[in-house]
């Protein structure tokens, strides 16, 4: 890998125009989305689904409720993050495997005293899930050489019927992964430190 994490911060930008020539190695996606399963969830229930989007016709149909976003066919790899809003259920105990038995009981349990009859917490902590993976994602490509596009500028009703998507999960957003073409907008400013981090409470 290249450059370390706070390097990627700074350097990453939305980037619109990719090299549609290019081929992104597999082994460079397997590194990034095998690193991305190791952010942390909560209760370890690993909520997020990365659906890597390969097919051609396929991107070309999703660009078409995608408001026509040329990196959405253009970009090596589309990834949709999407949530499994009841992965809290679906054998917790894997999620605990490897802990004793004691610890993997109690947690177990702490899973559904957490979140049986809370939708709007299943669905909260899926996003929280998505987004913590899709910094990883592209700070991840971006130490490697690549250029990233977080995306939700798509219809999300059009795009979970042409992936099949299963009625308990939710698409949370794309991250396009290639080489740019172009360079990306500059930074569009950064507000003041006053404004946006706060001491104990908000005045």
């Amino acid at each position: 890998m290249g450059l370390d994490v706070a390097a990627s911060i700074l350097k990453r930008r939305a980037t619109k125009v990719f090299d549609a020539a290019y081929r992104m190695p597999d082994a460079d996606l397997d590194t990034i989305l095998g690193l991305a399963r190791r952010m942390p969830t909560a209760f370890n229930i690993q909520n997020w689904r990365f659906l890597v989007v390969t097919d051609p016709d396929l991107r070309r149909q999703i660009r078409t409720v995608a408001w026509d976003q040329p990196q959405v066919t253009d970009a090596s790899a589309l990834l949709v993050l999407c949530a499994d809003i009841r992965a809290w259920e679906k054998e917790p105990e894997r999620y605990w495997e490897n802990a004793d038995q004691s610890v993997r009981d109690f947690m177990v349990g702490a899973i559904d005293q957490y979140y049986r009859g809370r939708e709007q917490v299943q669905r909260d902590e899926g996003m929280r899930s998505c987004g913590m993976a899709a910094g990883a994602i592209m700070l991840l490509a971006e130490s490697m050489g690549y250029a990233t596009c977080p995306m939700d500028g798509f219809d999300f009703a059009a795009v979970a019927e042409l992936i099949r998507l299963p009625s308990d999960h939710e698409i949370v957003m794309f991250v396009a992964i290639g080489k740019a073409a172009a360079a990306p907008y500059p930074t569009g400013g950064i507000m003041p430190e006053k404004d946006i981090i706060f001491a104990n409470r908000f005045s």
